[in-house]
C-alpha cells in the first residue's frame, strides 16, 4: 500500500519548507524569493535581491545599464568583464576583472581571419596587435623586466578562426590563396598538416601573451576550443563511452600531434576550458526539452577528458542561428543553468551578452533575475561545495537525454545529500515521482512542473550495499609488454576487464578473479587505450599508453 503523502510548513533558519510533499523532517530546501520581474526595458533590478557570495567564480559579462556601484559582485558573481573607472578601488578590486579579447585573430584582413588559414600569414603584424592589445589593457604599465602588468584575474582570448572537420579543411586544397606548396599535397597529408600548421599558430598566439605579459597570476583560457566541441542534435548519436573514449569525437585543436590522445601546444596552453552551452530551441518545440541534459553533457565530457577547469559559457538568448533569436530563454530554464553546472562538476560560469545587442536593441532583461534568483537559492548551500564533497552523477547527461529522463544530481558531504532536480520534459504543473539514492540511502521525491527543486536531507549512517569496485591500479603506464592490474581487494564476481582502443573497439577482453591480474599488451599498435573494469553495476576507467 502507498503512504499517504502528508503536507507541513515548517520555518527554518534561512529555509522554507513548505507545500512539497516531505518524507523525512531532515530536509531542507532553499527558499524561493518572492519577486516580481522586471518591466521596463533594458533595467536589471538588482535590490530586489539580498547580498549574497558563492565559492566558485561566477563571471557576470552582461549589461550594466546605469548601474556604477558594482551591483552583480553583490549578487552571487565573482568578476566583472565591464567595469567603470569610478569602480575601480573602493568598488572592484582587480582580482575581480576579467578580459576577454574578442579581436585576436581578426582585424588585419590576413588568411587566419578570411579563409581560417594557418598559411602565409603576416605573424609579425599579427604580434604588433596583440602587443597593442597588451598595452591598451594594462594602460602602458611595464614591470622592470619589460612586461606588461595585467591586472585582472582572467584573460579570455576568442579566437575562433579554424576549419573543424576534414571535408571543410579539403575545401581550402582548391583555395588559391593557399601556397601551391600544400595545395600539391596528398589529401591525407594535407589535412594532418593544416591541423598541426593551426595548432602551432593558436599555441604561438598564446605564448606571445605569455612571453609579453606579467600576469600576476591570471588565468588564460580561449573561447569554446574544448576536446568536445558544441554540439545539441548528435549528442545521443554516440554512446556515452565513444563520446568518453573515441578520440575522432574530440576537437583535432587540444590533440597531440599524433592525434592520439588530448594535449598539444595550444592545450598546454590554456589553464582553464570554456566550452559554450547556447541554447537553440525554445518551448514547445520537443527538441527544448533537452536543453538542461545538454548543458551538463558540456561540463561532464569535457571533464572526462580533461582535468583542467570547466568554466562554460551560458547565455540567456537563444543562439544567433536558432528560429527563436535573439528571444531570452524562458525564466525556468535561467534558474536552473545557474544551479545545475555546479552539481556536475563546472569549475565556475561565465554569463555572457553580446555587447552589440545590449547597444542596438531595447529589451526585458528579467531572464537576468531568473539567472540570479537560481544563484541565490544555489547559495543557501554554499558550504555544500566548500571542502570535502563528492559529486553523485548516477546517470549520465547523454543517457537522460537519449532517454529523456528527468535530471537530477547530488553533492555529499559527510551525512548530508544536496539534490537538485528539474524535468525539462514536463509539462505545466505534471507531478513527477522521481527516486533518489546514494549508496544505501533512497529518498523519494516529487517534482511539479519544470520548476527546479533544490533539497538537502540528512543521511544518518549511510553504507554500500551495491557490490561496488574496488580500487585499481594499473603498472606500468606507459605498459610495452604487459599490464598488470591490481585490486586493493578481491573483485567481485562476474567482474571483466578490457581494454578498449581510440576507435571504441574491446581489443582484449578478460574475467578478473584474483586480486592481480597480467594482460599481455605486446602485440597492440601504440597509442592510448581506456582500461574499462566493470560488473553488472559499476565501471570504472583509466587511460593508458602502449609503448613499444
Amino acid at each position: 500500500m502507498r503512504r499517504p503523502i502528508v503536507f507541513f510548513c515548517l520555518w527554518v533558519t534561512g529555509f522554507w519548507l513548505g507545500s512539497q510533499p516531505m518524507a523525512t523532517a531532515q530536509e531542507q530546501c532553499a527558499d524561493r524569493l518572492s519577486f516580481t520581474p522586471v518591466s521596463q526595458p533594458n533595467q536589471i533590478e538588482w535590490s530586489k535581491f539580498p547580498d549574497f557570495t558563492l565559492p566558485f567564480p561566477v563571471i557576470y559579462n552582461g549589461p550594466r545599464f546605469t548601474d556604477t556601484q558594482a551591483s552583480p559582485l553583490r549578487h552571487g558573481f565573482s568578476n566583472l568583464v565591464d567595469v567603470k573607472d569610478s569602480e575601480f578601488g573602493s568598488l572592484v578590486q582587480f582580482r575581480q576583472r576579467v578580459i576577454v579579447y574578442y579581436g585576436f585573430a581578426t582585424g588585419l584582413n590576413q588568411p587566419w581571419e578570411t579563409i581560417e588559414s594557418p598559411w602565409a600569414n603576416d605573424l609579425d603584424a599579427y604580434r604588433a596587435k596583440w602587443d597593442r592589445f597588451l598595452s591598451d589593457i594594462s594602460g602602458g604599465q611595464k614591470n622592470s623586466a619589460g612586461l606588461y602588468v595585467v591586472q585582472a584575474s582572467r584573460l579570455v582570448l576568442d579566437i575562433e578562426r579554424f576549419q573543424e572537420t576534414d571535408a571543410r579543411i579539403l575545401r581550402l586544397k582548391q583555395d588559391t590563396r593557399v601556397p601551391e606548396t600544400y595545395r600539391n599535397l596528398s589529401d591525407a597529408t594535407f589535412i594532418a598538416t593544416y591541423k598541426q600548421d593551426m595548432r602551432n599558430l593558436h599555441a604561438e598566439g598564446v605564448r606571445y601573451i605569455r612571453q609579453h605579459a606579467d600576469l600576476g597570476g591570471a588565468s588564460i583560457s580561449s573561447y569554446a576550443d574544448t576536446p568536445v566541441l558544441n554540439t545539441y542534435l548528435n549528442v545521443p548519436t554516440f554512446s556515452w563511452a565513444d563520446w568518453t573514449t573515441k578520440i575522432n569525437l574530440t576537437n583535432y585543436l587540444v590533440q597531440e600531434a599524433s592525434g592520439t590522445s588530448i594535449g598539444g601546444p595550444y592545450y598546454e596552453q590554456l589553464d582553464a576550458l570554456s566550452p559554450s552551452a547556447y541554447y537553440f530551441y525554445d518551448y514547445p518545440n520537443p527538441l527544448a526539452r533537452d536543453y538542461l541534459a545538454y548543458l551538463l553533457f558540456q561540463v561532464e565530457v569535457n571533464r572526462a577528458w580533461s582535468n583542467k577547469p570547466v568554466v562554460p559559457w551560458v547565455w540567456m538568448r537563444y543562439h544567433n542561428e536558432s528560429s527563436s533569436y535573439p528571444n531570452f530563454i524562458q525564466p525556468f530554464m535561467a534558474e536552473a543553468t545557474a544551479i545545475f553546472p555546479f552539481f556536475s562538476g563546472a569549475a565556475g560560469l561565465w554569463l555572457w551578452e553580446d555587447p552589440f545587442l545590449t547597444q542596438s536593441r531595447t529589451d526585458n532583461y528579467a531572464a537576468y533575475e531568473h539567472f540570479t534568483h537560481g544563484l541565490y537559492r544555489l547559495s543557501r548551500f554554499a558550504d555544500m561545495f566548500q571542502g570535502t564533497h563528492e559529486l553523485v552523477i548516477e546517470t549520465p547527461a547523454r543517457d537522460l537525454m537519449d532517454k529523456q529522463l528527468p535530471v537530477w544530481r547530488g553533492v555529499v558531504k559527510e551525512n548530508k545529500i544536496l539534490i537538485a532536480a528539474q524535468n525539462p520534459y514536463a509539462n505545466d504543473g505534471q507531478k513527477t515521482s522521481l527516486t533518489v539514492r546514494y549508496k544505501s540511502w533512497q529518498q523519494a521525491i516529487e517534482l511539479t512542473g519544470r520548476e527546479v527543486y533544490l533539497c538537502r536531507f540528512d543521511m544518518g549512517s549511510v553504507t554500500a550495499t551495491e557490490p561496488l569496485l574496488p580500487d585499481v591500479v594499473a603498472s606500468p603506464n606507459p605498459a610495452q609488454t604487459t599490464l598488470t592490474v591490481t585490486f586493493d581487494q578481491l573483485p567481485p564476481a562476474a567482474t571483466e576487464i578490457g581494454l578498449v582502443n581510440m576507435l571504441g573497439q574491446t581489443v582484449i577482453r578478460k574475467a578478473a578473479t584474483s586480486k592481480t591480474e597480467t594482460v599481455n599488451v605486446a602485440g597492440l599498435p601504440v597509442g592510448l587505450y581506456v582500461l574499462r573494469i566493470q560488473n553488472e553495476t559499476h565501471t570504472q576507467t583509466k587511460k593508458i599508453i602502449i609503448s613499444h
